[in-house]
């Protein structure tokens, strides 16, 4: 009977416990709460991810003004891709692309799941990098509509 009991109890153990690090599609918030990053599939099986909603409170801008490419600078923030490119590795995603609307620059990236509810990502230029946990966002969590539809 005992052994009924702990295999009934470790069949409820959820499997995103046990998630891979090459799993890391979803809704993802950045560690500085000021935006929601969905990461989906670029169509060949590797992650891209852009910019669906950014905090009116934090952001000083709802535009990329600080692009380096002036033609971008007056589109809006949402809507913006953030990371792609990457290549498979053993422990998760590397050799990508982030982009960081705050000072308009692209990096090299990695990126990888931690947990079900977080996702490393390391931005570099060079030997010089900058690791940000993101955090899972809740299905249920509302979306801010007026942002991501760019309005």
């Amino acid at each position: 009977m005992k052994h009924l009991f702990w295999s009934a109890m470790l069949s409820l153990t959820p499997l995103s416990a046990h998630a891979s690090s090459h799993d890391v599609y979803g809704l993802w918030m950045s560690e500085a709460k000021d935006g929601h990053i969905e990461v989906s599939d670029c169509g060949d099986g590797t992650p891209c991810g852009t910019l669906v909603w950014v905090d009116p409170e934090k952001a000083d801008t709802l535009l990329d003004s600080r692009n380096k490419k002036e033609e971008l600078r007056s589109r809006a923030l949402v809507g913006v891709p953030i990371i792609w490119n990457f290549e498979r590795s053993q422990k998760g995603w590397k050799s990508g692309k982030i982009y960081n609307p705050e000072d308009g620059k692209t990096f090299t990236a990695r990126i990888k799941r931690q947990d079900a509810d977080h996702l490393q990502v390391k931005g570099c230029l060079g030997v010089i990098c900058i690791t940000n946990i993101w955090t899972r966002v809740a299905s249920s969590e509302p979306i801010n509509q007026q942002f991501k539809d760019g309005r």
